[in-house]
């Protein structure tokens, strides 16, 4: 059974049931999907359409493309909402493994240690597809159907979330990794996408509170 393919309603079911995931992980994936599915909306709305005309021609060419390069984003982090609520698997997996000897207690700690990497790995992506899309959004805040500025607005938060979700699970996990060389540029990775991220929402969500006004 693939989350992504339930209904609304069953993937509602699935978070809030006994079981550990899908977690935080799984909806920040999700979250983030609907973010840049609101921002293409704003973009159906306005290829081809009469607002469409006013626009420069560098614009629209603008806009047309960068439909295009949403639409694997989105399809990524619809892909990352099963993909992470099974990433703890191998952590999980690993701290079964025998310990009797020295030599299993050894290859099990690296065993450990390889499934947290995964473990983080994946919301990381995760974070990194949301600030991509956040950075494609400002064609769709300023030439996008006026009607339609609220949707961009939304996504934007959406992103956000996904975003800042994901990084919790980044952060969780990277405190569990004994190489602190890789440990520390995890972090310093998630510092860099969070206070981008925050600059870039600061920055459309200014377009989007000027056009309500």
């Amino acid at each position: 059974m693939k989350l992504i393919d339930l209904s609304l309603r069953d993937y509602n079911k699935e978070v809030f049931g006994e079981a550990p995931a899908p977690g935080g992980g799984s909806v920040s994936a999700y979250a983030g999907s609907l973010g840049v599915a609101l921002t293409q909306m704003v973009g159906s709305l306005t290829i081809d359409k009469k607002a469409f005309e006013g626009l420069t021609e560098d614009e629209k060419a603008e806009m047309r493309k960068i439909q295009a390069e949403l639409d694997p984003i989105r399809e990524e982090l619809e892909e990352i909402v099963d993909t992470d609520a099974s990433s703890f698997d191998d952590v999980m997996a690993a701290f079964k493994l025998p310990k009797e000897t020295d030599e299993e207690k050894k290859a099990r700690s690296a065993a450990i240690q390889e499934g947290y990497k995964k473990a983080l790995e994946i919301p990381l992506r995760a974070a990194e597809l949301c600030l991509k899309a956040l950075n494609l959004q400002s064609i769709y805040a300023n030439c996008g159907n006026k009607n339609a500025i609220t949707d961009v607005g939304v996504g934007t938060l959406l992103l956000q979330s996904g975003l800042e979700g994901a990084l919790f699970n980044v952060l969780i996990n990277v405190n569990s990794i004994k190489d602190e060389e890789y440990a520390n540029g995890i972090r310093k990775k998630a510092d860099e996408l969070l206070k981008e991220a925050a600059d870039k929402k600061a920055e459309t969500l200014k377009i989007v509170y000027s056009k309500l006004q």
